[in-house]
């Protein structure tokens, strides 16, 4: 079986798109689209029109395109293409927080506040995914991978044990002959 490499970015990926996957699903706004601009809208009867509602519906939840990204960023991780995976992390966490600002700007409209949508966003498992997606991102940087290098070389070092301590030190002794090598041997 093949090592995994980068372990620790490749958990952190998996926490951000589920976290950010849940963060969609906990809200119960799929069900109430669905019954909305899909069954009661009539566009069941009319596969163009479904096709349209769906995908402006998937473009409304651009949350579950962060999860779907960050999920393949780890996966690229694991097989060792750090530049991919970084790309597709970035995007994800891209996607999610333009996600976020659309509903912030949202509730500055409506309400005149960001708070009402930011304090529960960022509490939620959404915020928590992406805080785990940028985690995610930044440790496969190259500052950082030169970083985690560092890290294993000096803990090997550490756990490799060390020779037992003599009780007497060795004293140097001298038998030599004066001869060289060569003239030892003849």
């Amino acid at each position: 079986m093949r090592q995994i490499r980068h372990r620790d970015a490749v958990v952190l990926s998996v926490l951000a798109a589920s976290f950010l996957l849940a963060g969609e699903l906990a809200n119960q706004d799929i069900q109430y689209v669905y019954e909305t601009y899909i069954v009661r809208s009539g566009a069941l009867g009319n596969v163009g029109l479904l096709f349209l509602v769906v995908g402006l519906i998937i473009l409304g939840f651009t949350t579950y395109f962060g999860g779907v990204f960050v999920l393949l960023g780890g996966l690229h991780f694991s097989w060792g293409r750090v530049s991919r995976g970084r790309f597709l992390t970035s995007l994800g966490i891209g996607v999610s927080l333009l996600g976020l600002v659309s509903r912030v700007a949202r509730s500055v409209l409506t309400t005149g506040t960001a708070l009402t949508e930011v304090v529960p966003l960022t509490t939620s498992l959404t915020g928590l995914g992406i805080l785990f997606g940028v985690a995610s991102y930044t440790l496969m940087g190259q500052y950082a991978l030169m970083l985690k290098k560092h890290a294993k070389r000096v803990w090997r070092r550490w756990r490799k044990p060390q020779p037992p301590a003599r009780a007497t030190p060795r004293t140097p002794t001298t038998t030599s002959s004066g001869r060289t090598a060569r003239g030892a041997r003849r």
